[in-house]
């Protein structure tokens, strides 16, 4: 008889993916193997504070007991009908969804980068069908520094060389202008324009939080041009900046918002575009579609998400949480931190270069731990789970002050 394998420890798991797994990303060194709220555990048994949340995905920490509880109820029922047919979750799922968003219509898709795709998809149909723009030579504005996915025509878009190289010839249309640059932007819209496509707050490249006055000077700028003004709130959104979305903070409303990641909750991949009618509106059957998109297990966990949100606890736990994280990181200011940008449970810490790169910071954090993720430089990422205690983010900043002493 043989005997049952041994459980393979951290290292021999690591080392097992090398040869069979592609080098999409460049992950710590700890291999998660359970998890609950905002604590997730390796195989070894060893702990670790999730001060990332999945880059927004977990906003509701890891198995909230509510969506953990709508996804089993739902596996005991239909799990995917592709859209060839209707099903009995979709329609409460979007009638929320729009309600929360104060939009009309909603296209559920999967992922982010498929709700950034299918969004440039409508604004082009919207400038041909709507504002006129001849055909094959609508725009679209977005600015630089952007990270709104990894499909061929995203990374076309983007100014990072490490995502654009080797993956040409990109597709046209696309104007990039500097973000936070209201005059460039302008000189950018013409006649052409379809739509700008703008983070509110730009994530990956170190959660830049625009001027006071840019999103609604973006609004006003679209308006009078005529063209749509395209939010990607896929990590800013659901509560992340102790908004609904972020765009709030300057009480503007977009003609087209995409979502995504905490929308599945940390279980499921649901994306969605959501937009005025006048805009969605001009889709047609067989012009767009998606097997996966809309389907029963998705909408059933996302109808949890909105019903968490509905109740307004989890932004102003954001927003509550956030003074405390920026007091935190306003003590460590030349005690290795040289600056940071933050806007409620939402930060991009600049550590001074002669401490390490952002990367050997994570890994000194790991080792407390703390798990962060680096972005440029020696700039790291803060995104707690919106379920973290004070006593929580206390004590992560406690761990990152002792590893930048």
């Amino acid at each position: 008889m043989t005997a049952p394998a041994r459980p393979r420890t951290s290292e021999q798991l690591i080392r097992a993916e090398e040869p069979v797994l592609a080098h999409n990303y460049h992950p710590l060194p700890v291999v998660v193997a359970r998890a609950e709220g905002s604590w997730v555990e390796d195989v070894e048994g060893n702990r670790y504070l999730d001060m990332l949340a999945g880059y927004s995905a977990l906003n509701f920490g890891h198995r909230h007991p509510a969506l953990v509880e709508a996804a089993h109820r739902q596996l005991d029922r239909l799990t995917l009908t592709s859209r060839a047919f209707h099903n009995d979750r979709l329609a409460e799922f979007a009638e929320r969804l729009a309600e929360l968003t104060r939009m009309d219509m909603v296209l559920p898709m999967n992922t982010g980068a498929e709700a950034v795709e299918s969004g440039i998809k409508v604004a082009r149909k919207w400038a041909y069908d709507v504002k006129g723009v001849p055909e094959g030579r609508a725009t679209i504005v977005v600015a630089a520094e952007n990270f709104h996915g990894r499909t061929t025509t995203i990374v076309g878009f983007s100014t990072d060389e490490t995502a654009r190289a080797g993956f040409g010839p990109f597709t046209p249309g696309f104007k990039v202008v500097p973000y936070n640059d209201l005059a460039a932007l302008e000189a950018a819209v013409d006649d052409t324009t379809a739509a700008v496509l703008l983070e509110p707050i730009q994530g990956e490249a170190g959660v830049i939080v625009p001027d006071d006055g840019y999103l609604a000077g973006v609004r006003e700028l679209t308006r009078r041009a005529g063209c749509l003004f395209v939010a990607d709130e896929i990590q800013s959104g659901l509560g992340r900046t102790g908004r609904t979305l972020a765009v709030e903070h300057e009480g503007v409303v977009p003609d087209v918002l995409l979502l995504g990641k905490a929308l599945g909750g940390g279980i499921v991949p649901v994306s969605a575009v959501v937009a005025r009618r006048e805009v969605l509106g001009v889709l047609r059957p067989g012009e767009h579609g998606s097997t996966f998109g809309g389907n029963p297990l998705a909408a059933a966990v996302g109808t949890a998400v909105v019903e968490l949100l509905e109740t307004g606890g989890f932004q102003r736990r954001a927003a509550e949480l956030g003074v405390l994280l920026r007091e935190g990181l306003t003590d460590l200011i030349g005690r290795g931190v040289t600056g940071f940008r933050a806007r409620g449970l939402w930060a991009g810490v600049d550590v001074d270069p002669a401490l390490g790169t952002g990367r050997e910071i994570s890994e000194r954090l790991m080792r407390e731990g703390v798990l962060v993720k680096d972005t440029h430089g020696s700039t790291i990422r803060l995104a707690p789970p919106l379920t973290i205690t004070a006593e929580e983010l206390r004590s992560a900043l406690g761990a990152l002050e002792k590893v930048l002493g």
